[in-house]
């Protein structure tokens, strides 16, 4: 029932730690190794104030989750421990989520949460604890390279992928990690969840921002960084003045309702200035991007990115969780970062959120790493032939 997950030993004399946010996800997760008779500690991370999540749907790793993976662990037989990481995620995930918002960025906190939290703490924790690996529900798959090591690819199921959100992960961690469910599909998951008898296999699933109730993440930022909602001007891509705001952590690239302007065109946000607190709007066009300057750049292909570049290698790209991989070069960016040309262009692509790689030469599948992005350049054209259009329209 469950593949190989390439560690040396018995099952029986492997200790394995199952990282249980109490979702079907882990729960299977933890269910299988058991099953297949792995030494498996359950750890769930109390990640946020539990008790005010503890009946909301969609929550992860709060009061509710944790009653669910304690249950779990009770059902499947294996010992089960609660930590207290509140302070460690306010810091490494709460706040920088704030101040990304704040700098007039849109942050992916899951991302974050992987890299930091999950990846990096709990990942010690099981080795202190005697784990030979560290397992997790994601859909995404580790397989062993031929030369040593191993390598991240995309989910069997395209829907399911979970990559974008795990590019971050280093060589080191990988090594250490463990993803049963990669080449499952989710009604799959489900159905192992049922002949397990596990009470969560029709759980829903929780939401990308687990921490934010309701999705009001401007209340949650105000309340973080007093002041965060300062009011500004609404301006055209040429400067005009076509409104005001009540704040930039209201708005985010791409976004066209709830502008509070009418000019007789649509309109979208197309950058937001931070420092001057000014919102620029423009039509659709002006959303088209070319080129991705990145930060904080992770690289998992084989070798070091700098050979890779002198290659101008062809890869594969996602902008978006919920996009499709496209073609784009690698290129180097100044003062020693990386860049990404678009072989055709992307719509709203907004500072913080993430970007990552794919082999082109591996049918897509192998992740060969990402970056942050930290600044866009328009396509051609884009902003100088429709801002007059666009003026003339007030």
């Amino acid at each position: 029932m469950l593949n190989s997950l390439d560690i040396e030993g018995k099952p029986s004399d492997t200790r394995v730690v199952v990282a249980m946010s109490g979702g079907v996800d882990s729960s299977v997760t933890a269910a299988l190794l058991a099953d297949a008779g792995y030494d498996v500690l359950g750890i769930t991370l109390q990640l946020y104030d539990h008790g005010a999540a503890m009946h909301r749907k969609g929550a992860c790793c709060a009061g509710r989750d944790i009653h669910d993976a304690r249950a779990v662990a009770e059902r499947i037989g294996i010992p089960h421990y609660v930590l207290d990481y509140e302070s460690r995620f306010k810091e490494a995930v709460i706040d920088r989520f704030a101040e990304s918002y704040v700098a007039g960025e849109t942050p992916v906190p899951c991302l974050e949460c992987n890299q930091s939290i999950k990846f990096r703490d709990l990942l010690e924790t099981a080795r202190e604890l005697g784990a030979k690996v560290l397992a997790t529900g994601h859909y995404v798959a580790s397989r062993a390279l031929p030369g040593g090591g191993r390598a991240l690819y995309r989910a069997r199921e395209a829907e399911r992928d979970q990559s974008y959100f795990l590019f971050s992960t280093t060589s080191a961690q990988l090594d250490l990690l463990r993803f049963p469910l990669g080449d499952r599909t989710k009604a799959e998951t489900r159905d192992l969840a049922r002949r397990f008898g596990l009470s969560v296999a029709d759980k829903q699933d929780s939401q990308d921002i687990c921490f934010v109730p309701g999705g009001h993440y401007a209340d949650m930022i105000e309340r973080l960084r007093p002041g965060a909602a300062a009011p500004g001007e609404i301006v055209d891509l040429d400067g005009r003045v076509l409104g005001r705001h009540d704040g930039i952590i209201h708005f985010t690239v791409g976004q066209r309702r709830g502008l509070g302007v009418a000019t007789g065109v649509p309109l979208y946000v197309v950058r937001l200035d931070a420092a001057l607190r000014r919102v620029v709007v423009g039509p659709r066009e002006a959303l088209r991007t070319s080129r991705i300057r990145l930060r904080d750049l992770n690289w998992l292909g084989d070798g070091t990115v700098e050979d890779a570049l002198e290659s101008r290698p062809e890869v594969y790209v996602k902008v978006r969780s919920t996009r499709p991989p496209q073609p784009a070069w690698l290129r180097g960016g100044a003062d020693g970062g990386v860049d990404v040309e678009l072989i055709g262009s992307e719509d709203g692509v907004s500072p913080g959120q993430a970007c990552a790689f794919y082999d082109a030469a591996d049918g897509q599948a192998r992740v060969l790493g990402g970056g942050i992005i930290a600044s866009t350049v328009a396509a051609p054209m884009a902003e100088r032939t429709f801002s007059g259009n666009l003026a003339a329209a007030h």
